[in-house]
């Protein structure tokens, strides 16, 4: 079993917990164990039925994509007899091959006499991995000889890495039975060190309580930092009168709640105008590497959500623009929930190009977002408010009481000028103005 790709641009993983212990029967598909990534915190499923019996990283430690992290016994094999059982598929024949390599290389038949020992795994008084008794059976190591090497993995069982440095003090009278020169890493690159160890301690006096920002928060705090340095912010604003699309949703919320069972709010809606806008305005939809822009053909639209815990987490909407209406209040409604009860999945995380954060939603006016790197631009909706505005009729100008909102532009001045940002968050602002109140749902 290896570590997965978890989502685009992920290397690696840490480990947060194991489900899962040496010894339990695993079925197809069943979660094995919990890894936290930059994007994500998700269970990791077993991608065949068997039977746990290896684990080879441990839980803290940070592991690379494609790395050896257990070993799954599958349905079928037997344990006791090693000529019937093969080395698992991660970690190749290659190893197998460095180990024979090496004793050939040392003598071959020339070694102890235990090399022509007919190996009894049945005798075994500890369970043995399938791994290590290919190894014990390609070094010809019997098994009262395999029985004295002292295992360091979980509940002292036997690791490759203990057969191969048993292999290299390994003597035969002046010969030395060499250990395979190269092998094959499965084990963690580094380890996260304790918070403890990173900081300081340090008094702050009485009457402060100091709180430890969990991983999550540390996340943010990074990935916030890094792109203020990344991307010289500029904020537009601009106020667009709602009162038409307020009016429609109130006319269909209900209908959409009885009939398709989920709450039709503003996001939706806003999400829409976004993705329209994009459409016609589609240099916004881009990244920068190095001195190439890089333009994005998918519109993926990011929605901030913001968790119980007061953290903050973006998942996105793919293909934004060919959803209708009630498919994307559908989907939010799905990533919403999803995001608070943590079941987003890597793909949920995963491919935004442009992000919408509905500050509104507590009750904020206005806001200067921060950009989603490696995004160009962002925007923030506030509160709808009814406010005293200049209305024109007919009879000319007049005092009415209209809902009003504002929208806020963050884009990166690298490539998005002042032009181009000011335009597209007035041609979103025409879209939820102009909204078509004829329109069903």
């Amino acid at each position: 079993m290896v570590m997965p790709k978890m989502g685009e641009s992920v290397m690696e993983g840490t480990i947060l917990t194991w489900l899962k212990k040496v010894g339990d029967e695993i079925e197809q598909d069943e979660s094995v164990l919990e890894v936290a990534t930059d994007k994500v915190d998700t269970e990791v499923p077993a991608t065949h039925a068997g039977t746990l019996v290896e684990i080879l990283v441990e839980e803290g430690d940070v592991v690379q994509v494609g790395a050896t992290i257990a070993i799954i016994e599958t349905v079928g094999e037997e344990t006791g007899n090693p000529s019937s059982t093969p080395a698992p598929k991660t970690e190749k024949v290659e190893e197998k091959e460095l180990a024979l390599e090496a004793a050939t290389s040392n003598g071959g038949s020339q070694m102890n006499g235990s090399l022509h020992q007919q190996n009894d795994f049945a005798t075994a008084t500890r369970f043995y991995s399938p791994l290590v008794m290919s190894i014990a059976k390609e070094e010809k190591i019997s098994m009262s000889e395999l029985e004295t090497i002292e295992g360091t993995g979980l509940e002292g069982r036997v690791t490759k890495s203990d057969m191969f440095a048993y292999l290299k003090n390994r003597t035969n009278g002046n010969q030395t039975v060499a250990t395979p020169k190269t092998e094959v890493k499965t084990q963690p690159v580094k380890k996260e060190q304790p918070l403890e160890q990173l900081q300081p301690s340090k008094s702050y006096g009485n009457g402060i309580e100091v709180v430890q920002m969990d991983r999550m928060r540390k996340m943010i705090a990074q990935r916030m930092v890094e792109s203020k340095r990344t991307s010289p912010h500029v904020t537009s604003f601009i106020e667009a009168d709602l009162t038409n699309l307020v009016n429609w949703r109130n006319k269909w919320k209900r209908v959409v709640q009885e009939r398709d069972g989920v709450a039709l709010t503003f996001t939706p809606i806003f999400i829409e105008a976004v993705a329209k806008a994009i459409q016609d305005f589609p240099k916004i939809n881009c990244s920068i590497d190095g001195d190439n822009i890089l333009m994005k053909k998918a519109i993926n639209v990011g929605m901030a959500v913001a968790l119980p815990n007061d953290n903050l987490i973006v998942p996105v909407i793919h293909n934004t623009n060919e959803l209708n209406l009630l498919g994307l209040t559908k989907k939010v409604s799905e990533l919403v929930e999803k995001a608070r009860n943590n079941k987003l999945s890597p793909d949920d995380l995963s491919g935004g190009t442009y992000t919408l954060s509905n500050i509104g939603s507590f009750g904020n006016m206005l806001g200067t977002p921060i950009i989603m790197q490696p995004q160009v631009a962002i925007m923030s909706v506030g509160a709808i408010v009814k406010k005293p505005a200049v209305v024109e009729t007919e009879q000319g100008d007049m005092i009415g009481i209209r809902h009003m909102m504002y929208l806020s532009h963050s884009y990166d001045h690298r490539v998005v000028d002042g032009a181009l940002g000011g335009r597209f968050v007035r041609r979103v602002a025409d879209y939820l103005e102009n909204f078509d109140v004829t329109r069903t749902i």
